[in-house]
Order: C-alpha cells, then structure tokens, then sequence
C-alpha cells in the first residue's frame, strides 16, 4: 500500500477570532423549560470548547448521506483536526486514490477499511496498491438544527 501525502485544496482555516457566548451553569433538561434562563454564570470561547489545535483545524462541509447513523449529514459543517494521530474506531477525512471520504477507521492485523455509518453502502477495504492517506480526524460535527 502507497501511503500518500494529499496535495489538495485546503478548506478553510478556522479564523482566530472569538466567539463569545453565555455560558449557564446548569445542565438542561430536554423537558420543560427551566425559569432560571436569565442566570448566565460565564461567557465562553467556542474556541476554546471546540479546537485543540488551532493551525491543524480546519472546518469542511459534508456532501453524501453514507455516516447517517452516526448523525452526520449532507450540509453539515465537520472539525478536522490534522494534528491527531488517526486511531481505529475514530472517524477520519481519509483520501483514497484522490478522493476524499469521510468513514470510520477501521485498522486491525495489517488491514485498513474505511467503514460507512449506512448500511446502503459497503465497507472500503485498502488495497496495496492503492494511494491512501488519512487527512486528518473527525473531532465535532456541527449539525445545523433549523
């Protein structure tokens, strides 16, 4: 198996701007609403919560629907860190023969797939002479929810 460094189009590079929002200092119920709304403890950087390696973070928009069962979507907006060494079970921005997919990671005893959350789709087994590298881990999936 080639193992290749992708020399692609960079998506877009997270800017070094805060964002700030009010953080409450409870958890809340996915039931009724609490009347403690108004008591906002801190404010936050999304930043801080989101990004682990700011240069290595990147945000790219999903096309496909074949991680549906994991809940990542067509439109969504995925973190990918580049800085992460790939693990098995994580789910990655793999390139394989130029094109890019997002599976999970699957590598155990010398072989590697590329595992689909769908089961309308089948698992990629990578082959030897196949170019394959991982361009970076998945870390957030930000679902837009209206």
């Amino acid at each position: 198996m080639k193992v290749a460094v992708a020399h692609y189009p960079q998506p877009v590079l997270i800017s070094d701007r805060k964002v700030w929002l009010e953080m409450c200092g409870w958890k809340v119920p996915a039931g009724f609403a609490s009347p403690a709304a108004d008591h906002t403890r801190k404010r936050i950087d999304l930043n801080d919560h989101l990004i682990r390696n700011g240069d290595a973070t990147y945000i790219l928009k999903v096309r496909g629907d074949s991680m549906i069962d994991i809940g990542i979507y067509e439109g969504d907006a995925l973190l990918i860190d580049r800085s992460i060494e790939p693990q098995h079970g994580n789910i990655v921005l793999a390139v394989i023969n130029s094109e890019f997919t997002v599976k999970r990671l699957h590598r155990r005893g010398g072989v590697i797939k590329l595992v689909p959350e769908n089961k309308r789709y089948p698992t990629i087994v990578v082959k030897e002479e196949e170019d394959f590298s991982i361009w970076g881990v998945v870390t957030y999936n930000l679902h837009k929810l209206y």
